[in-house]
C-alpha cells in the first residue's frame, strides 16, 4: 500500500496482508536461524509505530501484555461471526475436519462469501481496531465488541481473516516463540541477543521492546551498569520463576552452602509498585493491574511512607480466625471492581513480601540475594511489612526440619535460594528452587472429552499439555479427577467459550487454562506428542493466575522423569 508523505513524496506502507504473508512464510520455514532472519528482515522495513504491532502480532498478541483482559474475544465467537457472514453454521464440523487449525478454518469459512474484499487493512488500522474493541465497556459491551468484530471480519478479505483470527486467539501456529522473536529484534536492530533479552526482562511487552531499541534514546548501548532503558516503576516485570527440584539434598547439590529457605505460600502472586508520593499499582503475575480490587492490600503497602519501591510477594485469604482460605476463594477478590467492600469483609487477605525488585529509586534486580533480604528486613522494620518466614545458610539437618515443619504447619514446601542469586524477571532461574510436598506440574488444557455417566453433559476428561520448545503444547496426558460437580459445570461453560473445534466427542480449545496436576510418576509413552504420559494424574487447583506461558516446559517434565528415583520403565510388573 502506498500514501502520500508531508513532502508529497510517495512512501510504501506495508499491509496487513503483506504481514500475513510473511506469517505463511514461516509456516513452511523449518529453520530457526532463517526464520529469525526473515522476522528480523521484516521488522527492519516497517517504521517504529508498525514494528511494534507487528513483534506483538507475530506471537499472537492483539493487545499490550497485560491488557488481554480487556479485550475478551474468544475463539467460539470469531467461529460464530464467520458462520453468520456465510450462513455456514451448519458445515462447521467438516470445515474444522478438513482445516490445519483454526485460522485456516476461518478462511475456508470466509471464502463462501459472494465476493473475497480486496484487502486493504494496514497494520496500524488493525491495531486501531483491537484497541477499540479491548475499550469498549459497560451496558451491552459483549454485544458491541462483536459487532466491531463483524465490522472487521467484513472487511477483511479470507487470508486476511485467517491471521486476524490467529492473532485474537492467540495461536500462531509458525514456530515464532517470545525467545526467536527476541533473537530476530537483535537481528533487526544489529544489537547483541543478550542486550535485547535483558530489555524484554525490565519490558515484559515485545513490542515495547522494539520502541525501546528503535527509539533515538535506545539507539545507542545501555551505559556500563544502567540498569533499566526506562524509569523502574513504569510497567511491571515479568516475574522470576523458580526450577523444582526432588528435595533439600538435591538443593545443596545444585546451590551449595550459601543459600537460604523459606516457606513457600498457597496463595497468589503479586508485585507491588509504591511511589513516593503514596500511589500503590499492584499487578497480578499475569500482569493484569488488580489495585481497585484489593485496597486491603494496598493500606498495607502504603506503610513505606514517601519510600519508591517494587516489592514482589504473595497474597493469602484468610477466615475469621487468620487460618488460610482455600485459593479458590482468593481468586474471585482478584480482578473485581464490584461490591469490592463486601467482599473484602468475607474473605480478608493477608500480604507477604518476600522481594525487593526496586528501592528508593533504583533497580535492585542485579543485587545479589543476600542484600535483598537486608532491604526486605529494613522495610519489616522500618513499614511493619510482614515477609516470608526464611532460615539463612542452614546445615543440611536444619534445612531438612525446616521443610518438614514447613509441611506439617500446611505450606506447600520451600524455596530454596543462592544468596549470590540476582532476580531474573520472567526466567525460570537455577538461582531459586522449588521443593514441593506433591509432585505436581502446572499444564495447560489443550482439549477435553464430552463425560459419560454422572460426568454427562460436562467436557471433563481433560486433555493436559506442556509448552514445547518451539511456543507450542505436547500433550502428556488425560484426567477427570480433582473436581467438584460444580467446577466441572464452569469448566464446561469455559472451555466451550475457547472452543477452536470439535470432532468425535474431543472439543479442541484455545490453550488459554492452567491447571495445577498432581501426579505419582512420569513414564515414557509413544501415545502422546511429548513422549513422556503422566500416571494417575488429577487436577489439584485451578491456576487462573497464571498464562500458558508460565506453565512448565518439557524440558521441566524431562528433567523430572530424569529425576526419579526407580524409573516407571524399569518397574516390576
Amino acid at each position: 500500500m502506498r500514501e502520500a508523505s508531508r513532502a508529497g513524496l510517495i512512501s510504501y506502507v506495508p499491509s496487513f496482508y503483506d504481514f500475513a504473508n510473511v506469517c505463511q512464510s514461516l509456516s513452511q520455514t523449518q529453520s530457526r536461524l532463517q526464520m529469525a532472519e526473515e522476522v528480523g528482515t521484516f521488522l527492519a522495513s516497517l517504521n517504529i509505530d508498525e514494528a511494534e504491532i507487528a513483534a506483538r502480532f507475530m506471537v499472537g498478541r492483539a493487545v499490550e501484555q497485560g491488557e488481554e483482559k480487556r479485550l475478551q474475544i474468544s475463539g467460539r465467537a470469531v467461529w460464530k461471526i464467520a458462520a453468520e457472514m456465510t450462513d455456514s453454521a451448519d458445515q462447521g464440523e467438516d470445515i474444522f475436519t478438513a482445516a490445519e487449525d483454526f485460522g485456516e478454518a476461518i478462511e475456508m469459512t470466509l471464502k463462501l462469501r459472494a465476493a473475497d474484499p480486496e484487502p486493504t487493512l494496514t497494520i496500524r488500522e488493525l491495531n486501531q481496531k483491537f484497541a477499540e474493541i479491548a475499550a469498549i465497556e459497560g451496558r451491552h459491551a459483549r454485544n458491541r465488541k462483536l459487532d466491531a468484530l463483524r465490522e472487521l471480519f467484513a472487511r477483511a478479505s479470507a487470508f486476511e481473516g485467517k491471521y486476524i483470527a490467529k492473532i485474537l486467539i492467540g495461536e500462531m501456529r509458525h514456530g515464532v516463540s517470545e525467545g526467536l522473536m527476541l533473537e530476530a529484534i537483535a537481528r533487526m536492530s544489529a544489537r547483541p541477543v543478550t542486550e535485547v533479552r535483558r530489555i524484554h526482562m525490565l519490558e515484559a511487552d515485545l513490542g515495547r521492546v522494539v520502541r525501546i531499541i528503535r527509539s533515538p534514546a535506545g539507539a545507542e548501548k545501555p551505559a556500563a551498569g544502567e540498569s533499566s532503558p526506562t524509569s523502574p516503576a513504569a510497567k511491571p516485570l515479568k516475574p522470576m520463576l523458580a526450577f523444582p527440584v526432588a528435595d533439600i539434598a538435591e538443593a545443596f547439590a545444585t546451590l551449595g552452602s550459601e543459600l537460604s529457605f523459606e516457606h513457600k505460600l498457597d496463595g497468589a502472586r503479586v508485585q507491588i509498585h509504591h511511589a513516593g508520593d503514596g500511589d500503590v499499582r499492584i499487578f497480578s503475575r499475569r500482569l493484569n493491574e488488580i489495585t481497585e480490587s484489593i485496597p486491603d492490600v494496598v493500606e498495607v503497602v502504603s506503610r513505606i511512607g514517601a519510600r519508591h519501591a517494587i516489592l514482589d510477594g504473595e497474597v493469602i485469604g484468610v477466615d475469621a480466625s487468620g487460618r488460610p482460605a482455600a485459593f479458590q476463594d482468593l481468586m474471585r477478590r482478584f480482578g473485581r471492581t464490584r461490591d469490592v467492600e463486601k467482599a473484602r469483609a468475607e474473605q480478608p487477605l493477608r500480604l507477604f513480601v518476600f522481594d525487593v525488585l526496586a528501592l528508593d529509586g533504583a533497580l535492585t534486580i542485579d543485587r545479589p540475594w543476600a542484600d535483598r533480604i537486608s532491604m526486605l528486613e529494613e522495610l519489616q522494620s522500618s513499614a511493619g511489612l510482614e515477609i516470608v518466614e526464611r532460615i539463612i545458610k542452614p546445615n543440611l539437618a536444619a534445612a531438612e526440619k525446616f521443610y518438614a515443619d514447613a509441611v506439617v504447619a500446611g505450606y506447600e514446601g520451600v524455596m530454596a535460594k543462592s544468596l549470590a542469586s540476582a532476580y531474573t524477571p520472567g526466567a525460570r532461574g537455577r538461582g531459586w528452587l522449588k521443593i514441593k510436598h506433591t509432585r505436581t506440574l502446572d499444564l495447560v488444557i489443550v482439549a477435553a472429552e464430552w463425560g459419560y455417566g454422572r460426568r454427562h453433559g460436562w467436557l471433563s476428561n481433560y486433555h493436559l499439555a506442556a509448552r514445547d520448545r518451539n511456543g507450542g503444547f505436547a500433550m502428556l496426558g488425560k484426567t477427570f479427577k480433582g473436581l467438584s460437580d460444580e467446577q466441572f459445570r464452569a469448566m464446561t461453560e469455559r472451555l466451550l467459550a475457547l472452543k477452536t473445534e470439535e470432532s468425535h466427542g474431543v472439543v479442541t480449545v484455545r490453550p488459554e487454562v492452567v491447571v495445577e496436576v498432581a501426579y505419582n510418576d512420569i513414564q515414557r509413552s509413544p501415545n502422546y506428542d511429548a513422549g513422556m504420559a503422566l500416571r494417575f494424574a488429577r487436577i489439584v487447583r485451578i491456576r487462573d493466575d497464571k498464562s500458558p506461558e508460565q506453565a512448565d516446559s518439557i524440558d521441566t517434565v524431562t528433567a523430572d522423569y530424569e529425576r526419579q528415583k526407580i524409573l516407571p520403565s524399569a518397574r516390576k510388573v
